[in-house]
């Protein structure tokens, strides 16, 4: 199955794990198209105007949706971040957004937090995403 990864970009380097496993299990993976450099500079996420200067000049949100576009399904990297368990970041929703649309198989590492905790989860299980609880061989 072609699998195309999404989540906070301080989940790349498990981004790029989790092709690697993912691939050992015959699946052709795709990465959003900076997470390598993610992965090597770690503090672009936290500095706004760099980053933001970065998405600009890569089109890095086109390129991400049009990935998410030539997939059969959607793997969200949801660990915790920030205190919350099952973070899901403003891009990564609208990635999700644009996976439910296409009727892409939507693929949750981890469960999310009941919408008392975060609003956004409320849109998220209305989706009813695959939970994969951490097992990444549940993805059929």
């Amino acid at each position: 199955m072609k699998i195309m990864i999404c989540g906070s970009m301080t989940f790349a380097k498990n981004m790029i794990e989790t092709k690697q496993l993912l691939e050992k299990q015959g699946h052709t993976v795709l990465l959003p198209c900076d997470a390598e450099l993610h992965a090597e500079r770690p503090t672009l996420i936290d500095n706004l105007d760099e980053d933001a200067k970065h998405l600009k000049e890569n089109d890095v949100l086109r390129n991400c949706f049009q990935r998410v576009a030539d997939s059969e399904a959607i793997i969200f990297l949801n660990h915790e971040k920030n205190g919350m368990q099952g973070y899901i970041g403003t891009s990564c929703l609208m990635e999700l957004g644009i996976a439910y649309h296409l009727g892409k198989k939507l693929f949750l590492l981890n469960d999310i937090p009941h919408s008392t905790h975060a609003r956004w989860t409320h849109e998220v299980r209305v989706m009813e995403p695959t939970i994969l609880h951490g097992d990444l061989s549940l993805i059929k």
